[in-house]
């Protein structure tokens, strides 16, 4: 039987780290402020970097030598905020590491377009004859943000996460199981045009974010036949500490099972997702045969989650 096995994450982070002090004095905030609204406590800002360039950066981080490239036939980039449009960012990445033919598209799906890009590529790889797929998450936030805006300024933080997938054969079924959905309803509460500054309507965002993701899990869970308790890990968007927190309530669980590494990345919207899987398997904390849910939420306003076996 054919399964999906996650080989390798990889990540970029720039240079420029900024830190809550920086920003509380810049915006007239109490000592403190940011961390206990957020959670977070360090961000990225990426100067005189392209959003290409990032990507490129963690894709590299994935590979030892040129063989580990061999049998890649397809790249998928889930952003939010690239300004290359044609070619894309995944053409961009083929061209840098020299992968041909390949597969090559972005897509735009918000905050949780890496979930549904790990799923297109599932679909991708089970109807066609592809061995190696990789998906990106990139967004240069820091560009698009109007710094003097609480709501967005102390929470959005530059990076890149690339994810290394193989189709592997096994005597057993691995389960995978995915449901993602738009929800039509109050799409403008969290917005960009491309020329101008991000949108978020930080309460309406709160409100959608702790119950249509909790909804979708429960779905999810449903559709898989399975409990809560079987799953290891929920490895969520890294939106903001509070949600998380406020998610792991409604689910009736400890928030040892929803993971988070938001405190010292913060918000990287399409990147958060690997980052968090990158610092799960740096840390040991993934192991074969493990469940988890990969759960991505936000503009659109596109839900989805993905439950996989590790």
């Amino acid at each position: 039987m054919s399964n999906i096995h996650i080989m390798k994450n990889g990540i970029y982070f720039p240079k420029k780290q900024i830190e809550n002090d920086q920003l509380e004095k810049a915006l007239h905030l109490e000592n403190g402020y940011i961390e206990k609204r957020t959670g977070i406590r360090n961000r990225y800002y990426a100067v005189n970097e392209n959003i290409e360039d990032m990507a490129v950066e963690a894709v590299k981080t994935l590979f030892q030598s040129e063989k580990e490239k061999e049998d890649i036939g397809l790249i998928i980039t889930a952003t939010t905020s690239t300004d290359i449009l044609m070619p894309g960012i995944s053409n961009y990445v083929q061209k840098k590491l020299g992968l041909s033919p390949c597969i090559c598209f972005d897509i735009l799906a918000g905050c949780g377009g890496y979930v549904n890009a790990f799923d297109i590529a599932k679909v991708y790889m089970d109807s066609q004859n592809i061995k190696k797929a990789m998906i990106i998450g990139v967004d240069k936030l820091s560009g698009i943000i109007d710094q003097k805006d609480i709501g967005t300024a102390v929470v959005l933080s530059d990076g890149a996460g690339a994810t290394l997938i193989e189709k592997e054969d096994c005597d057993y079924k691995k389960l995978y199981v995915s449901h993602i959905q738009a929800e039509e309803d109050k799409n403008d509460i969290l917005t960009y045009r491309y020329g101008k500054k991000l949108y978020m309507n930080g309460k309406d965002v709160y409100k959608y974010a702790v119950t249509k993701t909790v909804e979708n899990i429960k779905e999810l869970l449903e559709k898989a036949n399975i409990s809560l308790d079987d799953v290891k890990y929920i490895v969520a968007h890294q939106s903001n500490l509070k949600i998380m927190k406020a998610i792991a309530v409604r689910l009736q669980i400890e928030m040892e099972k929803m993971y988070t590494d938001i405190e010292e990345r913060g918000n990287t919207f399409c990147a958060s997702i690997p980052i968090a899987l990158y610092d799960m398997q740096k840390s040991g904390l993934l192991k074969s045969g493990d469940k988890i849910i990969l759960l991505g939420y936000g503009g659109g306003l596109n839900t989805g989650s993905i439950l996989m076996e590790i």
